[in-house]
C-alpha cells in the first residue's frame, strides 16, 4: 500500500483555537501527521512517496469558484488591513445563508467559516492546498490500478462544506477524491467515515447524489460536533433518497457496539456495488482522545481494518481526525495493516 504524503502540511500550525468557550493551544497540529508517518514506514507497510501537483480547479468539482477564491486570499486581505494574528471570524452567517458576500475580511470570515477551529495563517492555502493534492494523487493511483492506497492529509477535511470551512477543514479531501474517482471512469463510489465526528461536510456535498454512497459512524450530534447533521433520519434527497447512512453511537461506546454499526454500515456499502470505496480515516474513536468520547483501544483498529478490507472493490484510506498524538500513529497503523491482513 503506497503513502502519499507532502511536508507542505507544516505550513498550517495555527497558535490558538477556540475550545469549549475557551481560546487553546490548538489540537489538530503538525504532529499529529509526523507521527503517522513514522508508525507508516516502521511497519513497512509500504512505499512513501510525494504527491503529485494538480490544477487547483479539480477542488472546484467540490467547492464553489467564490469559497476557492477565499481561502487564497483570506491571509493577504487580513494583512491589507494591519491584522498581524492568526485570522479568526467574530460574526458569523448563521441568519442570512443567502445574503451577498461582504467586501469586508471580517465579514468573509464569518461567511465561509463556521467555528473557531479553523483559523487562517500566512501560510495555510498552501498546506491545505497541499492536502487535496495528496488526496488526488491516491485516487489518482486507485484509478491506475492500485487496490489500496494511503493519503496522508492535513489539515483534514470531512467537516469542509461547498463553502464552508469548520472543525480543523477547509477543503473536503475525501469528497474531492470521491469525485475525482468518478470523474476518471468509477460508475459508483462509496464514502465510509469512521472518524468520531459526523462527515457533515462530506455529507452535505453528496447528499442529492446516487452516484457516492455516504456513510458515516459517529457520536450522536444531540450531544456532540458537529451537532447539527448526522442524524439517522437523514437518508438523502432527490436522487440521493437512501443513498446516505448514519450510525449515531452513544457517547462511551466501545468497539463491541462500534463493531455492530461497522458491520452493517460494510453490508450497505457491498450492496451497493461501488467501484471504488473512500475511507474518511479518523482514529480519535480512541478512548485516549482528549476531544472525543469512544472507547476503542488500538488493537480494535486492526479488527477494524480487517472488516474494511472485505469490500471487494479498491480502497483509498485519507486522514482525518485522531488527537491523541503519541497514539495516533499506531492506531492508524493498525488499521491500514489489517486492511493489508484482510
Amino acid at each position: 500500500m503506497k503513502t502519499v504524503y507532502s511536508e507542505k502540511h507544516r505550513l498550517h500550525a495555527p497558535k490558538r483555537e477556540l475550545c469549549d468557550g475557551e481560546m487553546v493551544e490548538n489540537f489538530e497540529k503538525p504532529a499529529r501527521a509526523e507521527y503517522v508517518l513514522s508508525a507508516v514506514a516502521e511497519r513497512r507497510l509500504g512505499e512513501i512517496i510525494e504527491p503529485e501537483i494538480f490544477d487547483a480547479r479539480a477542488f472546484e468539482a467540490v467547492h464553489s469558484p467564490r469559497y476557492i477564491d477565499f481561502l487564497k486570499n483570506a491571509w493577504s486581505r487580513w494583512e491589507e488591513i494591519g491584522k498581524t494574528g492568526d485570522a479568526f471570524p467574530f460574526a458569523f452567517n448563521t441568519l442570512h445563508p443567502e445574503s451577498p458576500v461582504p467586501n469586508h475580511i471580517f465579514g468573509q470570515l464569518g461567511y465561509f467559516i463556521s467555528d473557531g477551529a479553523v483559523p487562517v495563517t500566512p501560510t495555510t492555502w498552501a498546506a491545505v492546498k497541499g492536502s487535496a493534492f495528496v488526496a488526488l494523487t491516491g485516487a489518482q493511483l486507485i484509478g491506475d490500478g492500485e487496490h489500496a492506497a494511503f493519503s496522508l492529509c492535513r489539515p483534514p477535511g470531512h467537516h469542509a462544506a461547498k463553502e464552508t470551512a469548520s472543525g480543523y477543514c477547509f477543503l473536503n479531501n475525501a469528497a474531492i477524491a470521491a469525485q475525482s474517482l468518478r470523474d476518471s471512469g468509477a460508475k459508483r463510489v462509496a464514502v465510509l467515515d469512521v472518524d468520531y465526528h459526523h462527515g457533515n461536510g462530506t455529507q452535505d456535498l453528496f447528499y442529492e447524489r446516487d452516484d457516492v454512497l455516504f456513510v458515516s459512524i459517529h457520536a450522536d450530534p444531540a450531544v456532540e460536533y458537529p451537532f447539527f447533521l448526522g442524524y439517522a433520519c437523514e437518508t438523502g434527497r432527490g436522487a440521493g433518497e437512501g443513498f446516505n447512512i448514519n450510525y449515531p453511537l452513544p457517547v462511551g461506546a466501545d468497539y463491541a457496539r462500534y463493531d455492530e454499526a461497522l458491520s452493517d454500515a460494510m453490508a450497505q456499502i457491498r450492496d451497493y456495488g461501488p467501484e471504488a470505496l473512500v475511507v474518511s480515516l479518523g482514529v480519535d474513536t480512541f478512548a485516549q482522545d482528549p476531544i472525543s468520547g469512544f472507547r476503542l483501544e488500538s488493537p480494535d483498529y486492526l479488527r477494524m481494518g480487517g472488516r474494511i478490507s472485505k469490500v471487494p472493490c479498491p480502497a483509498l484510506f485519507v486522514m482525518e481526525g485522531g488527537y491523541a498524538v503519541e497514539e495516533i500513529g499506531t492506531n492508524v497503523a493498525n488499521v491500514l495493516d489489517g486492511y493489508l491482513q484482510g
